[in-house]
């Protein structure tokens, strides 16, 4: 692929950005399954979709990467959507399949990834439970609920706790998860003051869905917006619409690069004028123009495109998620993400802040507490270590090169044979990653890696039009389709100019 022709993709991917793309989850369209009674049209072809993306093991979820809570929550929610909906003798055998799954999935879950109470799926704490005594009920498992649940019947009530007796609206992230509340727990919601204007319950299809079904069932603006996000093929997105979050992210990959010509400009300016109107002064933004809740991560890197390109933003919609020892994502969130720190480290240096500013002293003591004896970190927003670290190492390069060193001797060292990067199997998105931080490392500190840099670029070209990967983290796994093509052209690109 020449200069000329990634720049022409550029323009194509960015002609397509908007209300956001995403691959569809087993677990939300498990709930618009449920459905049946209420709209018939939404729930069989959200039935079809399950049917058709049952795995081989016979459970629901991201076919690679294996992650437990993913498969756990997306098996769960399918068998339980089948039992309610499912009518035929093939409904039942997949059920059966789905309970053999689970009951390999769930064998010694304590010393898997439930161990780690910030390793799980968006609300995994909160939500389980709920589906957990709705598939006890139906007489669906019995001996997998104990292992399933270990100590999240605590972290419920922990985060439930942070509510202080508050029940649960628009404007709290909690509502994103309504669906945890379940048949009897509705006492938890504030129902006049769930819905966002879109008919929404917090953008989320699962949680309306929920909505439409138990809270108030057959509810017109939430069966509307349902009918909006679900696909011709009946599968459901984590979330819908996410319009900021996808032209914050896709331009900041592109804004890596030095510089870019006029045309391009002009397919960018759009984006970053919906970006500026969305803007609210001293709270930033959330993942949607319409959506209530404004959160740090959007914040911080919406900021950041912003001052890159020159617009005016107020660095105290970042400062206010500032904490005392860290930077947050969410009120009441009980996981801290290295990567929102990591984001913070870098608008704080984009802005002037010297590197010794306690600031940002604050956030690097945060980020050498999480990675302990560890070269990357772990996050709650994506499944691969390359996406925190990679950006780690861009924000440090020629600003605190010393410590990043051990990072990108760690990308370096774990480079594959054929060039790739992947913590599970090697994909394009972290390829990506790990060759936009070594370009911007090399040029920033003068350090040779071109030979690294070129196997993987190699590599990368001969897989742009492999689908992608699912390693974004929301209920379930999902990608960010053109998020991640954003990154796969910023890195071809860099490697062009260096």
């Amino acid at each position: 692929m020449t200069p000329s022709s990634i720049d022409t993709e550029v323009i194509d991917l960015l002609k397509r950005v908007g209300p956001g793309t995403m691959s569809s989850l087993a677990y939300d369209t498990a709930w618009v399954a449920r459905l049946g009674e209420i709209d018939w049209e939404l729930s069989s072809r959200a039935l079809a979709w399950l049917a058709d993306n049952q795995l081989e093991d016979g459970s629901w979820g991201a076919k690679e990467p294996f992650y437990y809570h993913d498969r756990v929550i997306s098996t769960l929610a399918a068998m339980i959507a089948l039992t309610y909906r499912g009518r035929r003798t093939q409904d039942k055998k997949k059920i059966e399949r789905g309970l053999i799954a689970l009951e390999k999935i769930t064998d010694g879950a304590d010393e898997g990834l439930l161990a780690d109470p910030n390793a799980g799926t968006a609300g995994f704490e909160m939500i389980v439970p709920t589906l957990v005594a709705e598939a006890e009920n139906l007489g669906l498992i019995k001996q997998q609920g104990e292992r399933i649940l270990g100590r999240l019947a605590q972290q419920r009530q922990v985060k439930l706790g942070l509510l202080h007796g508050k029940v649960i609206n628009r404007n709290m992230t909690a509502a994103f998860s309504a669906e945890m509340a379940g048949r009897n727990g509705q006492y938890l919601l504030d129902i006049e003051n769930l819905q966002e204007k879109n008919g929404s319950v917090g953008h989320s299809p699962s949680a309306t869905a929920y909505f439409a079904l138990y809270v108030k069932p057959g509810d017109p603006a939430a069966l509307n917006y349902l009918h909006s996000i679900v696909s011709e093929n009946g599968g459901a997105p984590n979330l819908a619409p996410f319009d900021v979050y996808e032209k914050s992210w896709v331009l900041w990959n592109l804004s890596l690069l030095p510089s870019w010509d006029v045309k391009i400009l002009s397919h960018m300016r759009p984006h970053l004028d919906a970006l500026m109107a969305a803007w609210k002064p001293g709270r930033g933004v959330g993942f949607s123009a319409g959506y209530s809740v404004t959160d740090g991560d959007d914040t911080i890197i919406t900021y950041d495109v912003l001052n890159r390109f020159g617009y005016e933003v107020d660095i105290e919609s970042v400062l206010s998620f500032e904490e005392e020892s860290y930077f947050r994502c969410y009120d009441l969130e009980v996981g801290i993400s290295p990567s929102v720190n990591i984001h913070a480290l870098m608008a704080l240096r984009n802005t002037g802040y010297e590197s010794n500013h306690p600031k940002v002293q604050k956030v690097v003591k945060f980020l050498e507490a999480a990675l302990g004896n560890k070269k990357y970190w772990t996050d709650k927003w994506h499944s691969s270590p390359y996406y925190t670290t990679s950006h780690f190492i861009i924000a440090c390069a020629g600003y605190k090169n010393d410590f990043a060193q051990n990072m990108v001797d760690w990308v370096v060292t774990s480079q594959r044979e054929d060039g790739s990067w992947g913590f599970f199997m090697p994909t394009a998105e972290e390829t990506a990653y790990c060759l936009q931080a070594l370009n911007i490392w090399q040029k920033s500190t003068g350090k040779k890696l071109g030979p690294i840099i070129r196997k993987g670029t190699n590599w990368l070209r001969q897989k742009l039009d492999h689908p992608p990967y699912q390693l974004w983290i929301g209920k379930g796994l999902y990608s960010a389709d053109l998020v991640i093509k954003s990154a796969v052209n910023s890195a071809l690109l860099l490697a062009e100019i260096n």
